[in-house]
């Protein structure tokens, strides 16, 4: 099977899997499909998903759906139904008997299309890999899509990032959402890193697993702190990728990561004699670009990356920011792209605009995303607070540009909408443990920025932390060494061996002729 591109933002034949017959004795995925009390959890075997595109190590998974209480606090209510995957080692003869169990980015990103760049990673090497999609996720009961979002992001593309008739529509979309996810009886405020690390926990205890590891990155290292808080039995190690700290993410927070991020690359850049050269000033040329696309935005008739007919892209100083953001394009070809922007030539950034005409629809859980942005990371600030935290990362860039969120415009008014509970002071607490760790982040990474990693692994007596240079989001299946270190961390989690990360630099960035 080719392997796939890590996603930018934050995937046949007709196989059924071995759970459909029940799993062979003393398995990960060996509980029993009995009824349960009011309350409880159950594992129920079952075939595996079918995505639009195959997934080869879904052809010999055991699957199944574990069963939970929507809402923990009304154990007699509706249950729901989570998608489960359990992969064999490939190292079949005398596998590790501690599992490792995914905890995937979003949140609201479908957790099954994260399987190919997992495996190619080698976290089934030498034990099962147990991937479990959260609550609402794509393959759940129910699945907490917004087809209403996917279609303005689709149409998006031709408007202004932060343009009035974007926001009246976008909150259309997020109205019509809710009121169809309420209207099917969904209780939205039951869709929160707490309930969500409570069915981690009920996972372990109905597969009958006396052990595992826990690896997750981006929203699944905020949901592995809180699993790791709550629920610290039965874990033998844990490995947060780009890590999003419980206790200081909120909307204002992505600020300072965006701006951390891209300072490091242009850094990187400054500290290659060949793109210092090319790309002398980079910092000056992205304000400058970002205030006259802001004046001025580009309306360019653009084909998608992934062909078809032109599409109208609207290219303005938020657009150019969050194209970034999203790693489109790469980090290394970031200077080229503002180089040629700053000479006329927008196509590098107009084409990544472009691709988002093309939305998978369904595949992705806004209500999900909406559900735990409002009710944890959006309560005790507003929006002046966030374009206050935007002024202090890019002093004298437009207010128009600083007032969105990276990556979640109307962000506030949005949650107006939806309309959840604030749930900040018991998410935003500090994990303590002394349940050995592994901290990875990249410096490329405009998201989650690394320097945050630092204050999470204070609070983990036991932990390893690394920084890989020249690395964006989700670290572990861009970096070789990423691999290997998280491999030796598995097999020893008290002493991994880090030597590789020694002498790691960027790679070269792209140098286009004067």
């Amino acid at each position: 099977m080719p392997k796939r591109s890590i996603p930018a933002v934050a995937a046949g034949a007709a196989l059924v899997c071995l759970a459909a017959f029940g799993p062979p004795p003393g398995s990960a995925a060996s509980a029993p499909a009995t009824p349960s009390p009011a309350g409880s959890s159950r594992f129920v075997p079952g075939p595996c998903p079918k995505p639009p595109e195959p997934i080869e190590a879904l052809s010999d998974a055991r699957c199944g759906l574990l069963e939970v209480p929507e809402n923990r606090s009304r154990p007699d209510g509706r249950t729901i139904k989570l998608a489960v995957a359990v992969i064999p080692a490939v190292t079949r003869a005398k596998p590790a008997q501690d599992p490792v169990v995914f905890m995937a980015g979003g949140p609201g990103a479908d957790t099954f299309d994260d399987i190919p760049f997992l495996v190619d990673s080698g976290l089934n090497k030498d034990r099962e890999l147990i991937v479990m999609a959260q609550r609402g996720n794509l393959y759940d009961q129910p699945n907490l899509a917004c087809p209403e979002i996917d279609g303005f992001n689709a149409r998006a593309v031709g408007l202004g990032y932060d343009a009035q008739q974007a926001e009246q529509l976008f909150l259309k979309a997020v109205k019509e959402c809710r009121d169809r996810l309420t209207a099917d009886g969904i209780d939205l405020s039951a869709y929160n890193t707490t309930e969500n690390a409570a069915d981690f926990a009920d996972l372990r205890k109905a597969l009958d697993i006396p052990q595992w590891n826990v690896y997750g990155y981006s929203y699944g290292s905020n949901l592995g702190l809180t699993y790791l808080r709550l629920h610290p039995e039965g874990i033998r190690a844990v490995a947060f990728d780009s890590v999003a700290p419980s206790q200081f993410v909120t909307l204002p927070w992505t600020w300072g990561s965006t701006a951390e991020g891209i300072r490091n690359i242009f850094e990187a850049c400054a500290a290659q004699p060949a793109c210092k050269d090319r790309y002398p000033n980079l910092s000056r040329t992205l304000t400058q670009q970002v205030r006259k696309l802001e004046a001025q935005p580009l309306t360019l008739n653009v084909v998608p990356p992934s062909g078809g007919k032109p599409v109208k892209v609207v290219l303005d100083g938020g657009a150019l920011l969050n194209l970034i953001v999203a790693f489109t394009p790469r980090p290394k070809d970031i200077p080229a792209a503002l180089e040629e922007l700053a000479n006329g030539n927008p196509e590098r950034f107009a084409k990544a605009r472009a691709a988002g005409s093309v939305q998978k629809v369904g595949e992705f859980a806004h209500g999900l995303t909406n559900s735990v942005a409002c009710s944890e990371w959006a309560p005790g600030y507003s929006e002046s607070d966030v374009l206050k935290a935007g002024r202090k990362a890019y002093p004298g860039w437009p207010d128009t540009v600083l007032a969105q969120v990276p990556q979640l415009p109307f962000q506030y008014p949005a949650c107006g909408i939806w309309d959840v509970p604030d749930r900040a002071s018991v998410q935003r607490v500090a994990t303590v443990s002394s349940v050995p760790a592994l901290v990875v982040s990249g410096t490329f990474d405009v998201k989650t920025g690394a320097s945050w990693a630092k204050g999470v692994a204070r609070n983990l007596s036991r932990s390893t932390a690394i920084q890989v240079p020249g690395i964006g989001h989700w670290v572990v299946p861009q970096s070789p060494c990423a691999q290997s270190v998280l491999a030796s961390f598995l097999a020893r989690p008290t002493a991994p061996d880090t030597s590789c990360v020694d002498g790691l630099e960027p790679e070269p960035f792209t140098i286009i002729p004067k």
